[in-house]
C-alpha cells in the first residue's frame, strides 16, 4: 500500500531515506530546516543532494521549511531528520505544531543527562516535554548500523524502528523496507535509542587507535587490528553495562555492537577520533573538520556526565569505564590519546 511520507531535516541521514521511501512506491516530500535552504534549492535544480553521487528517485518533491505545513498536509506519517543539535529546535517549530495524530519517526541519535544521572532518549525527551505543553504524542525511532552514502547506493542495511504503539511501527516498516533496506520491530524505545547513541561516543575512543599507530609508526604504516580489536572489546564491555542499567533488550544491545562497527569504520566520528590520536588537541582537531557535525562529542560527555554524578550517589563505580572516561579526558582536559591498555585487563584467577 502506498503511503505519503514527509522527511523534515535535508541533512544526509534524512535525504537517505528518501530512496528506500520512494523506491517502494510511497509519496514523498523533503522539507529542508532553515539551515538547508541551498541544499533544497540544488535537489530543486539537480534532482540530487549536493553530497551524495546519486539522484533522487525520480518522483521525489522538495519543499523550504517555511512550506513545511503544506509538505505535511494529508502525510501518514513524518520522518524527523534533525541532528542532535536540532532537538530543541524540531521540538519548538515541528512537534509543538503538528498534527498529534500523525506518527513521528526519528532518525535523531544521542542521549539526555538529567540531575539524577538517569539518561534518557531524545522521543522520551520529546514527550516528557510536549506533555507540559499538553500534547500527548509518543515518537518512534530508528536504530541501527546504517550510513546514509551507503544506504544510497543500496547496501545491503539492516535496522529496526521502535516505538511503544506495535501497529505504528508495523505500518512505517511496511512503507520503507525495501530489498536492501531490512527493519527489525521493537517496543523497546529506550533501549534501542541507547545502544544506538552509546556507539557514538565509543566509537570516538577506538577510532583514536587508528591515529595512535599513525603517530608511532607512521601514516604509511597501515591499519594495525590489535589495537582496533582490543579497544573495541573494551567499548563493547562498557556498552554492555551501560545498557544493562538502561534495561535494554539483548537485541537492541546487538544492534548497537552492529552500529559501533560502522561508526568505527566511516563517517565523521573515526575522523576527529583519528586525528585525536594522531596528537592533535581537541580544538586543532575541531578546526580541521569545521562545519562538521560532531554529535560524537556530545553523547561522550552526557554520558560521563550521567556516570560521573551516579558515582557521587554510589549507583556507579567509574572504574568499569575506563574507555568512557578516557575519552572525557581527552575532550575536556587536554589528555594525551593513549588509551589506558592495563584498565581494560580482568583477572578471574582463583586465590
Amino acid at each position: 500500500m502506498s503511503r505519503t511520507i514527509a522527511i523534515i531535516g535535508s541533512g544526509m541521514m534524512g535525504s537517505a531515506l528518501a530512496f528506500p521511501a520512494r523506491e517502494n512506491g510511497n509519496e514523498v516530500r523533503l522539507v529542508g530546516t532553515p539551515l538547508d535552504k541551498e541544499i533544497i534549492e540544488a535537489c530543486r535544480a539537480t534532482g540530487r543532494h549536493p553530497k551524495f553521487e546519486r539522484d533522487f528517485p525520480e518522483g521525489v518533491e522538495y519543499f523550504q521549511f517555511e512550506e513545511w505545513k503544506e509538505a505535511v498536509a494529508g502525510v501518514d506519517f513524518v520522518i524527523g531528520g534533525v541532528s542532535s543539535f536540532g532537538v530543541d529546535w524540531f521540538l519548538e517549530n515541528v512537534l509543538s505544531a503538528l498534527d498529534p495524530s500523525v506518527p513521528v519517526l526519528s532518525v535523531t541519535k544521542g542521549l539526555i543527562n538529567l540531575e539524577d544521572g538517569a539518561l534518557i532518549s531524545y522521543p522520551e525527551y520529546w514527550h516528557r516535554e510536549l506533555l507540559k505543553k499538553g500534547i500527548d504524542r509518543e515518537i518512534c525511532a530508528i536504530g541501527g548500523p546504517c550510513t546514509s552514502y551507503e544506504l544510497v547506493f543500496h547496501d545491503q542495511t539492516e535496522v529496526a524502528f521502535c516505538g511503544r504503539d506495535s501497529a505504528t511501527i508495523r505500518m512505517m516498516k511496511d512503507a520503507m523496507k525495501t530489498s536492501y533496506y531490512h527493519i527489525s520491530l521493537t517496543n523497546d524505545v529506550e533501549g534501542l535509542e541507547s545502544a544506538v547513541a552509546l556507539k557514538n561516543g565509543y566509537a570516538l575512543a577506538v577510532a583514536m587507535t587508528i591515529g595512535l599507530v599513525n603517530r608511532n609508526l607512521g601514516a604509511d604504516a597501515g591499519l594495525h587490528y590489535n589495537s582496533q580489536a582490543g579497544a573495541f572489546y573494551q567499548a563493547v564491555k562498557e556498552m554492555r553495562w551501560l545498557l544493562e542499567m538502561q534495561g535494554a533488550s539483548r537485541d537492541c544491545e546487538n544492534i548497537g555492537i552492529g552500529d559501533l562497527y560502522v561508526t568505527v569504520y566511516g563517517g565523521r566520528t573515526r575522523k576527529i577520533g583519528i586525528l585525536l590520536g594522531e596528537g592533535k588537541t581537541y580544538q586543532e582537531a575541531l578546526d580541521i573538520l569545521a562545519g562538521v557535525t560532531l554529535e560524537s562529542l556530545v553523547v561522550a560527555r552526557r554520558v560521563y556526565a550521567a556516570m560521573e554524578r551516579k558515582a557521587q550517589l554510589g549507583l556507579a563505580d567509574l572504574s568499569q569505564f575506563p574507555m568512557l572516561c578516557h575519552a572525557a579526558a581527552v575532550l575536556d582536559k587536554g589528555a594525551d590519546a593513549e588509551l589506558p591498555w592495563e584498565s581494560f585487563t580482568f583477572n578471574q584467577t582463583q586465590a
